[in-house]
């Protein structure tokens, strides 16, 4: 497979250039676009409240990031994962030194020249790939939060970069509410995770509660899974709010929507609770009813309240 093209059979809703001819800015970030609002997961991308001078880099490295990931997920390739997200990586680098051809990288080197972007944080995404092509298990919770460091924390720093801001104990609290991000999805994606053979639940915890992998194979939801998924969302609230007054700090181009990513993590392991912790049959998703409660909470946000419960684990 040679990623340096694409096939536009997948995406009959963008022109492809005629044959020979380049991508240029304006259709790539087309590309982006249509891939970032047609993909959507925990990080809404596609936020009307993001400026619209960002929104194009944002939907750049969300593209990125997302094709990447799929490399790493999806069935069609299978076998070949570690190679394309090594090839991944070399087009990212020969982009940023002005040899761009896929859409993608037309639009990301973009991005990277405008705001002198970090390329190390995007480097970082795709060593998170190819850590789960590698990795399936985790022995305890210090190792999902160094996976974190991968394959979350670049997306809140990226964002803050584009939006101008340099100082590092915001990155640092970015760093928390993305983290927790990552581990509400992993709460969130137990049973999806486990079809693809992967169990973010730490090893020691499932030991400690007494929960095996054939109780997981078989979807148990009794005493000892509950006070097992009951931890890991106690310690990821606690990192949720740890963050949380980044949505303070920033100015009005970035708050509104930083209120309302951390409202959906938030909600979703809210909902986790509402379900009995029954994520095999009941995978919280973020509905219509939902996104108005989030959207409500954003609006009315108190300053140095946590909006959920976070007790010690």
């Amino acid at each position: 497979m040679d990623l340096s093209t694409i096939s536009l059979a997948s995406f009959p809703q963008i022109p492809a250039p005629p044959e020979g001819a380049r991508w240029t800015l304006p259709q790539a970030r087309r590309f982006c676009t249509y891939l970032a609002d047609g993909h959507y997961e925990n990080f809404p991308v596609g936020s009307r409240w993001i400026p619209g001078k960002v929104r194009p880099h944002v939907h750049a490295i969300y593209a990125f990031s997302r094709t990447a990931d799929d490399f790493a997920d999806e069935a069609e390739h299978a076998g070949a994962r570690l190679e394309r997200l090594g090839q991944w990586r070399k087009l990212l680098y020969e982009a940023v030194e002005g040899k761009a051809e896929h859409p993608i990288f037309v639009a990301l080197a973009d991005s990277v020249l405008a705001h002198d972007i970090p390329v190390e944080w995007l480097d970082h995404l795709i060593r998170a790939f190819e850590q789960d092509v590698r990795q399936n298990r985790h022995p305890n919770f210090a190792s999902i939060v160094e996976y974190a460091k991968l394959s979350a924390d670049p997306v809140g720093r990226l964002v803050l970069w584009l939006h101008g801001y340099r100082d590092e104990e915001l990155f640092r609290l970015s760093d928390d509410i993305c983290s927790a991000l990552q581990f509400a999805n992993f709460w969130q994606d137990v049973a999806v995770d486990w079809k693809k053979d992967r169990v973010y639940l730490p090893q020691d915890d499932m030991a400690r509660f007494g929960y095996t992998e054939a109780d997981l194979a078989a979807g148990i939801v009794d005493d000892r899974f509950r006070g097992l998924l009951d931890l890991e969302i106690e310690r990821t609230l606690r990192i949720f709010n740890r963050g949380r007054s980044l949505c303070d700090r920033v100015g009005d181009d970035l708050r509104k929507e930083l209120r309302l990513v951390w409202c959906g993590g938030t909600r979703i392991l809210e909902l986790i609770r509402k379900n009995d912790y029954d994520v095999f049959r009941y995978r919280p998703a973020l509905r219509t009813w939902d996104k108005g409660v989030m959207l409500w909470r954003m609006l009315r946000w108190p300053k140095g309240r946590p909006e959920l419960r976070a007790g010690n684990a």
